[in-house]
């Protein structure tokens, strides 16, 4: 009978260390020298001892040891004596069995090493972990219905098998033996298999062949269906209120992912400081389980204002008033203005909670001036949007009224009208829809100006892509593109918020912000036309920090006969940030033949 330790042993090994903090020894020693009655083996009469602990061992076992072996963290205490010290060297050896085999060395040497000849005393504690135990063989089953269940259940256990943590081959740790269980009986809980539990798993360790074979058994239990919402925690909305935000139809199969979504969609609606829903696993009825939707109402009103400054905008201040109930039934009202170095708004925005048909209405108006490459214009908006409430797969409707004057320095002002009606389709299929690494974006605008009540009838297209390749674990490669077109015989007569412009930290970088258009006089104003597109290849140095180069090519132009795309060229760094990413990016602009500073945060679009 070959010799087999199974994971319960290493189980027991971390038990045994628990049972040791609960011990008098394995406290702090600082806090036991303050509060705690001397340990045994400790001799106040005597002069106290003093040591010191080096550890020679392979990381992380190095790093593990130095801060959980109780005669390393034992090293300050003020009344240490010989006998005590032994004593900590004896339980360090098993302590450090314990932790190497938590890191897949079964077959460690240990030694503890003192010279007492030295002040303070040389402790040197030396592990020599042996091999590595690797995986020799993985079998993972489950049973229930998902494993005839097709295809819900088949995929599940499909994907449940690719995505294990600990693959044949790869180093035993049991760290990552938790956790890959873990993974899979969360992926199989996510399914419509959502009182799926963990019913067997074993790890048998082969000393001698340094060689594991596991074996997992997972309980999928009955598939589960979403049923009627359960609310609770409503004070000031009515339960359709939370309803009409969800795209779940009741009969159809359980996912996590869409219940997830549907919680996000609630937190980002602005009634809620909190939302937690789950599906009901004890019900009897599993193909129709009830959803519990615990929500907190959040404060309605809100004033929020701050400064700051960007590459684009430069020196900017804000400040915005928000009441989500402001007419006691749940219709939002939103003030804002800004104040900038190149752009000044003010606006008002009454937004009314979702219809059952899940589609919010927006009604608002606004003014804007702006101060760019010589081009003053102002404009001022007044419309409707009303747009559907699944993210990733989005529809919007909108028509508003553009009044529009612009004036390039030492020309004639031009002014124009529309009233401009539009259809907005977006597809985003990424694995986050706040800060994306993996997937991609389309979005695509159709439009036009009403004959009759704009200056001049025309239509407009626009579209935006955008992909998120990981190319290896730690390198990406992002690409983007998009462009538009007005369809008419010239810009005249076009409000210019309707029209092209480009360049900044956001669109061609290593170009000042809206700089690349169409020359005119002194100015630059906006075109019919306009490309842009940018490929950034980011290598990760950790999970946060980044650095990446990247070039951009674009440019707004009103023929089509002769474009040219404008180049802009660099490196940046990156930083992961719960507001989407932020590009600090160093950008030579080949036509401008400057260098420029850009930095942005947050998806481009």
């Amino acid at each position: 009978m070959r010799p087999a330790v199974s994971s319960i042993v290493v189980v027991l090994w971390r038990l045994a260390l628990s049972i040791a903090v609960l011990n008098p020894l394995a406290v702090d020693a600082a806090e036991t020298a303050a509060v705690a009655p001397a340990p045994e083996g400790a001799a106040s009469s005597t002069p106290s001892l003093t040591y010191t602990v080096t550890v020679e061992a392979p990381s992380p076992l190095k790093e593990t040891l130095l801060r959980e072996v109780g005669l390393a963290r034992w090293q300050g205490y003020s009344e240490m004596t010989d006998d005590l010290l032994a004593r900590l060297a004896r339980e360090a050896i098993e302590e450090t069995r314990g932790f190497a085999a938590a890191e897949g060395f079964f077959s460690a040497a240990i030694d503890v090493k003192i010279d007492r000849k030295t002040t303070p005393v040389a402790v040197t504690l030396v592990v020599d972990p042996g091999v590595p135990t690797r995986i020799a063989s993985v079998r993972i089953t489950v049973t229930g219905p998902a494993s005839v269940d097709s295809p819900l259940g088949t995929e599940t256990i499909a994907r449940i098998t690719k995505e294990w943590g600990l693959p044949e081959g790869a180093q035993f740790k049991q760290e990552a033996w938790t956790l890959a269980k873990e993974r899979a009986i969360n992926t199989l809980t996510g399914s419509p298999y959502a009182a799926a539990r963990l019913a067997k798993s074993e790890a048998l360790i082969d000393p001698e062949h340094a060689s594991a074979d596991l074996t997992v058994e997972l309980a999928s239990g009955p598939a589960f269906g979403f049923g009627q919402f359960e609310i609770t925690g409503l004070s000031k909305y009515p339960p359709s209120l939370v309803r009409n935000y969800s795209t779940i139809v009741p009969g159809t199969p359980y996912s996590d992912v869409v219940l997830n979504q549907y919680v996000r969609r609630l937190n980002a609606s602005g009634y809620f400081a909190s939302v937690q829903a789950k599906i009901d696993p004890e019900t009897s009825h599993p193909e129709n389980a009830t959803v519990n939707i615990a929500v907190i109402e959040a404060r309605p009103k809100r004033f929020e204002g701050g400064i700051g400054y960007s590459t684009d905008v430069q020196f900017r201040a804000s400040a915005s008033y928000r009441d989500v109930n402001f007419d006691g039934h749940g219709m939002q009202f939103l003030a804002e203005a800004r104040l900038e170095t190149r752009i000044q708004s003010g606006s008002l925005k009454f937004q009314l909670p979702p219809n059952e048909s899940g589609w919010i209405a927006t009604y608002g108006g606004g003014a804007e001036r702006t101060d760019i490459e010589s081009l003053v214009t102002r404009t001022a908006v007044i419309g409707t949007r009303w747009h559907s409430i699944e993210e990733r797969n989005e529809r919007a409707i909108s028509a508003t009224y553009y009044l529009d004057s612009q004036q390039p320095e030492g020309l004639p002002k031009e002014t124009a009208k529309a009233l401009y009606a539009e259809y907005e389709w977006h597809w985003r299929r990424v694995d986050d829809l706040i800060a994306p690494t993996k997937g991609y974006t389309l979005s695509l605008f159709a439009g036009g100006g009403i004959p009759g009540v704009s200056t001049r009838s025309f239509g407009r297209l626009r579209a935006r892509y955008a992909w998120w390749l990981p190319l290896d674990k730690d390198n990406d490669l992002n690409f983007r593109a998009e462009g538009g077109a007005v369809l008419a015989g010239s810009r005249n007569g076009i409000p210019s918020k309707l029209l092209f412009r480009t360049g900044g930290s956001t669109t061609v970088r290593g170009y000042d912000f809206e700089s690349l258009g169409v020359r005119e006089g002194d100015a630059i104003v906006p075109g019919r036309y306009y490309g842009v597109a940018n490929v950034d290849l980011i290598h990760w140095i950790n999970a946060f920090w980044g650095v990446a180069a990247f070039i951009d090519a674009g440019n707004a132009v009103d023929s089509l006969s002769n474009p040219h795309l404008a180049l802009g060229y660099g490196i940046g760094g990156r930083v992961r940030t719960p507001l989407g990413p932020f590009r600090l990016d160093i950008a030579y602009g080949q036509d401008v033949q400057k260098v420029r500073i850009q930095f942005s945060v947050g998806l481009t679009f």
